[in-house]
């Protein structure tokens, strides 16, 4: 037998009620929350860990109990995250005051003109340098092979550039026969990294 419970149910079988906010609201805290780091286990525990601890120590688990029992091993840790929170929430109040239509252009063309020339120029940088070094041929993937995760070709080995961060994302080119070039930037420049 197989079945969903949606959120909504979960909540009524939970017996939870989850505030309702306005539109964008919810967004809005959460994007100062992750600013503010205001729900990360230094401030308010590892929940993970202290649910079942809870569990454990109840026959009567409700939603009532956990909080009471949240409230008295954690006491002011929902304050202090709200006080955390708020900072920037002032924070994006003051900004978004500041935010006009000739700014949304400069943030629109930086992010389609400029960082999309710096990245795809680091890349081709890249590709270059290692060409050099190996006295091999670059070449840069044709549209088909970039929709596969290529990069460019230094001999007859194909390449995806991403920065050091991709690693951590779990979501390597799917193409054949890839090697993998990982790069960070620094102040100084590109420290970079190739698979063997």
């Amino acid at each position: 037998m197989k079945f969903r419970i949606n959120n909504d149910e979960l909540a009524c079988l939970n017996g939870s009620v989850a505030p309702v906010f306005p539109k964008y609201t919810s967004q809005l805290i959460n994007w100062a929350n992750q600013n503010a780091r205001g729900t990360r286990p230094k401030v308010v525990g590892q929940l993970s860990e202290m649910f079942p601890e809870y569990r454990s120590q109840t026959d009567n688990v409700s939603l009532d109990g956990w909080s009471k029992w949240y409230d008295e091993h954690n006491p002011n840790a929902i304050e202090q995250a709200t006080d955390k929170i708020m900072l920037h929430v002032a924070n994006l109040k003051k900004a978004i005051t500041l935010i006009d239509r000739d700014m949304v252009k400069s943030w629109v063309n930086d992010l389609v003109i400029a960082k999309t020339y710096n990245g795809l120029y680091v890349q081709e940088a890249i590709l270059l340098k290692l060409a050099e070094q190996m006295g091999e041929p670059y070449r840069p993937a044709s549209p088909q092979e970039t929709a596969r995760g290529i990069n460019g070709y230094v001999g007859d080995t194909a390449y995806a550039v991403k920065p050091s961060s991709f690693k951590s994302m779990d979501r390597l080119p799917e193409a054949v026969n890839v090697k993998m070039i990982f790069y960070t930037k620094s102040k100084t420049g590109l420290s970079v990294e190739v698979e063997e």
